[in-house]
């Protein structure tokens, strides 16, 4: 990824050329560019590549654009740095899009959907969300064969394995935290469950870094550095300062999903730890979100959006961090994915509606079943050559292992299941007779 090149300072550009630069103002053209630029909130790295109106300088341009700009920031001072950001008529629209729940239709849909529909879907976010936030760092295994070792309980073989069943059970822990305050023990804590048996020096889990080597950079490309943290010693104070940020919600107000967003940023920017640092700043986001009241967070992964657009998001940073900390930039992005997780669930919704009604018709047809029985029959019948143990079903549809074991039981005396023995354990496969006999 390439580093966005810094542009210069607004400053240095009217010392020279301020009378040129508003000079423009009084061309049409260029006020329509400029006000479009802005409402696509470019980075001055995309606008020197653009046809300017005129063949104008592109530098009189972003001029403007930061002028037009900088009479709509709010700013927001940590420790030693301004930040800074706009909402602007998308991202306001965006953020009452979330906080009606797209006008109650999702919250009506979950509704629809029978309570262990529900829980399902929730057991099935969070692996989403841990299998995509440790890819995003690095973890090398399929989502298929993640899927199965989480309803399995299967032990990890390897780095990237761990990574993932550390991040399923840590943010397992986190939605029941909803009532907590943040502290520096709380993400020292979340840090050492998300990165237990996965670090290169185990001393590191749940410690903060104590040394000034770590730099965020290219993998693919040495010497190539994006990001330099602040000083190690920094960071407990640091640290004491984003807690008490994070909790104080006196002062001037913060919509909450930008403040979430806010925390994921600052978690990157200060990199208290060695490794981890991604996957902590997420887990930070998805607790703040869940303890202001936005429950349908619980029925999203958002990392998997982002690992969709992996380079948007490493930009988003760049962008930020080379606009004089306009945080503009990485909250766009993180409302862009949202809204695209918000879609996501919409569409699953309207899928679990289908097949709620499927397994309605399934105990019509077929006796002496309950509801849970016929979507468990409907899982197989979606995976007819896939064998099921009793610990996925367990973990699948949130029951203790006696249900899980009766349900399948029950099925395969009345033939629609085979059980077979391998090794001291039984699995479960779809019977060859035919289900709608």
């Amino acid at each position: 990824m390439k580093v966005p090149e810094k542009p210069k300072n607004l400053r240095d550009i009217l010392e020279k050329n301020s009378w040129q630069v508003f000079k423009l103002l009084n061309d049409e053209t260029v006020y329509d560019f400029v006000i479009k630029c802005n409402q696509d909130y470019i980075h001055w790295d995309k606008l020197r590549y653009k046809e300017i109106p005129n063949k104008i300088n592109p530098e009189y341009i972003w001029a403007l654009i930061k002028i037009f700009r900088s009479q709509q920031f709010k700013q927001i001072k940590f420790n030693d740095w301004i930040f800074k950001y706009l909402l602007l008529n998308d991202a306001q629209k965006k953020l009452h899009l979330m906080d009606k729940g797209t006008a109650g239709h999702l919250e009506t849909g979950l509704e629809s959907v029978n309570t262990a529909g529900r829980n399902r879907y929730v057991i099935s976010s969070l692996m989403e969300e841990a299998i995509a936030s440790s890819q995003l760092e690095g973890a090398t295994t399929t989502r298929k064969i993640a899927k199965e070792i989480l309803r399995q309980k299967k032990k990890p073989r390897n780095y990237s394995e761990q990574m993932i069943v550390n991040g399923y059970e840590t943010i397992q822990k986190m939605t029941k935290m909803n009532d907590r305050t943040l502290t520096p023990e709380i993400i020292l804590e979340l840090h050492k469950n998300i990165t237990k048996d996965s670090l290169k020096d185990k001393n590191d889990e749940g410690r903060f870094r104590d040394n000034n080597e770590i730099v965020v950079g290219d993998p693919l490309e040495y010497g190539k550095i994006y990001h330099i943290p602040p000083d190690y010693k920094k960071i407990n104070g640091l640290i004491e300062e984003f807690c008490e940020f994070a909790s104080n919600d006196d002062g001037e107000f913060i919509h909450p999903v930008i403040k979430g967003i806010i925390l994921h940023f600052l978690i990157g920017y200060i990199h208290p730890f060695n490794d981890g640092n991604g996957r902590t700043a997420r887990t930070i986001f998805y607790w703040y979100m869940l303890s202001r009241g936005y429950w349908l967070f619980e029925y999203m992964s958002i990392s998997r959006i982002i690992l969709r657009s992996k380079t948007k998001y490493g930009l988003a940073y760049l962008h930020t961090e080379t606009d004089e900390n306009d945080l503009t930039y990485f909250i766009n992005y993180n409302l862009n994915t949202i809204e695209e997780a918000l879609y996501d669930m919409e569409a699953y919704i309207n899928k679990k509606q289908k097949e709620y009604s499927e397994a309605l018709n399934l105990i019509k047809s077929i006796k002496n079943i309950n509801l849970r029985q016929a979507e468990i029959l409907k899982e197989f019948m979606r995976n007819p050559e896939k064998n099921f143990v009793i610990k996925e079903i367990m973990t699948t549809y949130n029951v203790a292992y006696d249900s899980a074991r009766n349900d399948l039981l029950h099925l395969t005396e009345l033939g629609y299941l085979e059980k077979i023995k391998i090794k001291n354990k039984f699995i479960f496969g779809l019977s060859k007779h035919d289900i709608n006999r």
